[in-house]
C-alpha cells in the first residue's frame, strides 16, 4: 500500500476518510474481508446502506466471504488476477467515455502509456483470465465511474509478488474517473494491523526515515542528521523481513533483535525461518508473551508492555491520531518499547546514548517526531498531547491550523516534483507460483472473525477460541469428492516448501480448484510448523511484501 501510494500519488498519504462512507454512491472493496478483519468499519458501511438503499457495494474476492455475501456485485476473480480486472474496467471506461478528461489533462501524467496498455484488456479477453463474466466487469466499471466511489482494500492486494501493481492499478481507476479529492471518492487502504499507519509515519520500514523520508534520498538523510545532531545517517537501507531471515540463515547476520512480532509463526516458508533462528548466534526477543513460537529461539527475552499498559499515540487508516492511555501498569519487569530501547542505547554508548536518547516519557518521543514532520506532507506541528487528549485529530495538522484535513488532493495538486499524479502502466502478471499436476490447488489464507494474527493474545481467550478451536481446510465439495474425501477427514496439505495435517470441510464459498486456511495457527496450537509452513517467500520487487496468498 505504501509503495502503491508513492508510485501514483507521490506520498504515503491516504486521501480519504471514514466519513466518505456516508457520501459514497459506490463502495468498492478488494482483497479484504472487511466484515471479519475490520468489523467496526463494516458496521458503519451497513448503517450507511440502511440510510441510503441506493449505495452500491462491489466486492472483489476469490471467496464468497461474509463481506461478499452483502455485495450487490461479487467479482469472484481467480487468485492474483486483480490487475487484469482493473485494467479491463479502465478499458470499459475508455470505450464508454466514462473518464474525466479534464482532470487527467490538468492533474496527471503518464496517461498515454496507460491508455495504450489497457487497450487490449477488453472485458471479453479478461473474463476467462479473471474467471468472471464480461458483463460483470462492465457493470463494475460503470458503477465505479458513476461514483462517488470509495475503494477499500487490504492484504489481498498487498501480499503479492505484484502487490504494488495491484494497488496502483486500482488508484489508476480513481485518477482516470475523477474519483478522488471529494466527498465519497478516494482510494483508502485499510491497514492490516493497529497503528500500522503510525509505524509508517515514524519511518518503521527498512527503507524509510521519519515523516515519509526516503533513506536513499541524500537530502532526506541530511535533514534527519541535522534534527538528530549527528554527522550523517547510514545510506544503506536495512533488509526487509524475508531478506533478513535469508541473510541470518546464510550467516551474514549473526545477531537479530525481534520486537513486537512473531516471525516463527507469521513469515512464509517457516522451515527457512526456523533454520535461520537456529543458526543465529544471538536472538533478542522484545515481547509481551513468553510462549510465542519465536520465544523458543530467544537467547535474551526482554519483557515488553502491551498496548493496554502503554502510554502513547496510535494512527488509523484515515490518518487520524488518537491518544492511548495505559489502563493498568505493566506487570513485573515489563516496560514500554521506547523505554527498553533508550535504556539499551545508554548502556551501549553511555555518552552518545544519553545525548541521542534523552527521552523521559512517551510524550518526549512524540515531541521529537512532531518536529521531524515540519513542512512535510504529514505535518503535525500543530498537535500536542494536550490537544490529542481532547480528541483524535487527522493529519496534516500544521502549526497554526485549527483542525486537521479530512480529505487530500481536492485542489488536484499532488506531492510529486511537478504536482501531478502518475498513472502506473504495469502489465498483468500471474501469481509467482503456478498450479500444476503435482500441486493443482490454489491456497488462500486469511483471518477468522475471532482471532488476530498468531493468537499470542486472542488465543488465550476461551470465548474467542471456542469459535474455532482447530484450523480447518475449506474446499469446494467437488474437490473433496474427486479426492474421495468427506467433511471431517484429516488431510495432509502439501506445498513445495512444507506440509500440515488439518481437518477438511466442504464450503460453497470457494470455486473448484481453490482452498482456504486461516492464517492464525502456528506450532503452539497445531502439529508441525503451522500454516505458514506452506506459504511461499516470493515477494514484490518494490514493496518486498511476500506473496502469502495463493
Amino acid at each position: 500500500a505504501v509503495a502503491g501510494y508513492k508510485a501514483t500519488l507521490g506520498a504515503d498519504s491516504p486521501p480519504g476518510c471514514y466519513d466518505d462512507i456516508d457520501h459514497a454512491g459506490t463502495i468498492f472493496i478488494a482483497g479484504s474481508n472487511t466484515a471479519y478483519a475490520h468489523p467496526i468499519l463494516f458496521r458503519r458501511i451497513e448503517d450507511a446502506r440502511k440510510r441510503n438503499p441506493d449505495l452500491r457495494l462491489i466486492v472483489v474476492d476469490p471467496r464468497r466471504t461474509d463481506t461478499a455475501e452483502e455485495a450487490d456485485l461479487h467479482l469472484a476473480i481467480l487468485p492474483g488476477t486483480d490487475v487484469a480486472l482493473f485494467h479491463a474496467m479502465l478499458n470499459v471506461m475508455l470505450w464508454e467515455e466514462l473518464i474525466d478528461r479534464a482532470a487527467i489533462a490538468a492533474h496527471t501524467e503518464g496517461w498515454q502509456a496507460l491508455r495504450d496498455r489497457v487497450r487490449d484488456y477488453t472485458p471479453e479477453k479478461m473474463a476467462p483470465i479473471c474467471g468472471v463474466a464480461a458483463a460483470d466487469i462492465v457493470q463494475a466499471a460503470r458503477w465505479f465511474a458513476a461514483g462517488p466511489t470509495l475503494s477499500l482494500y487490504c492484504q489481498g492486494l498487498n501480499q503479492s509478488s505484484c502487490g504494488v501493481d495491484k494497488n496502483a492499478a486500482l488508484i489508476n481507476l480513481h485518477l482516470a474517473s475523477g474519483q478522488i479529492g471529494k466527498p465519497g471518492a478516494a482510494p483508502l487502504s485499510l491497514t492490516g494491523q493497529p497503528n500500522a499507519m503510525g509505524g509508517r509515519e515514524v519511518g518503521g520500514l527498512a527503507n524509510l526515515l521519519s515523516a515519509h523520508r526516503d533513506l536513499d534520498n541524500p537530502a532526506h538523510r541530511a535533514e534527519v542528521a541535522r534534527l538528530w545532531g549527528v554527522d550523517d545517517v547510514p545510506a544503506t537501507p536495512g533488509k526487509t523481513a524475508v531478506e533478513m531471515f535469508e541473510a541470518v540463515r546464510r550467516g551474514e547476520i549473526r545477531a537479530i533483535w525481534i520486537a513486537c512480532t512473531n516471525p516463527a509463526q507469521s513469515l512464509p516458508n517457516q522451515a527457512l525461518v526456523h533454520e535461520a533462528l537456529q543458526a543465529a548466534e544471538c536472538v533478542v526477543l522484545q515481547e509481551a508473551f513468553a510462549d510465542t513460537e519465536t520465544a523458543a529461539f530467544a537467547d535474551v527475552l526482554l519483557p515488553a508492555s502491551t498496548w493496554g499498559e502503554t502510554d502513547g499515540t496510535m494512527s488509523n487508516s484515515e490518518r487520524c491520531i488518537s491518544r492511548v492511555h495505559a489502563a493498568v501498569a505493566p506487570p513485573g519487569e515489563a516496560r514500554a518499547d521506547w523505554d527498553i530501547v533508550c535504556d539499551f542505547a545508554r548502556r551501549l554508548m553511555p555518552e552518545q546514548g544519553a545525548r541521542l536518547f534523552p527521552y523521559a516519557s512517551a510524550e518526549a518521543v512524540f515531541d521529537e517526531h512532531r518536529e521531524t514532520t515540519r513542512g512535510r506532507d504529514l505535518d503535525i506541528t500543530g498537535l500536542s498531547y494536550a490537544l490529542l487528549d481532547a480528541g483524535p485529530q487527522q493529519w496534516p495538522f500544521p502549526e497554526g491550523a485549527l483542525a486537521g484535513q479530512a480529505r487530500l488532493y481536492a485542489d488536484g495538486i499532488y506531492p510529486t516534483e511537478n504536482g501531478r499524479a502518475r498513472f502506473h502502466a504495469a502489465p498483468y502478471r500471474p501469481v509467482a507460483e503456478a498450479i500444476d499436476a503435482r500441486y493443482p490447488l490454489h491456497l488462500n489464507t486469511g483471518r477468522l472473525r475471532d482471532q488476530w494474527h498468531a493468537m499470542s493474545r486472542t488465543g488465550r481467550v476461551a470465548r474467542l477460541f471456542a469459535h474455532a478451536d482447530t484450523p480447518v481446510l475449506s474446499m469446494n465439495a467437488r474437490d473433496l469428492e474427486l479426492r474421495r474425501l468427506k467433511a471431517g477427514d484429516l488431510v495432509q496439505v502439501k506445498s513445495r516448501r512444507g506440509e500440515v495435517v488439518v481437518v477438511a470441510e466442504a464450503s460453497d464459498s470457494l470455486r473448484p480448484g481453490q482452498c482456504f486456511l486461516p492464517m492464525h495457527w502456528g506450532a503452539r496450537f497445531m502439529g508441525g510448523l503451522g500454516i505458514n509452513a506452506l506459504t511461499l517467500p516470493a515477494f514484490d520487487a518494490v514493496s518486498k511484501q511476500p506473496e502469502l496468498k495463493h
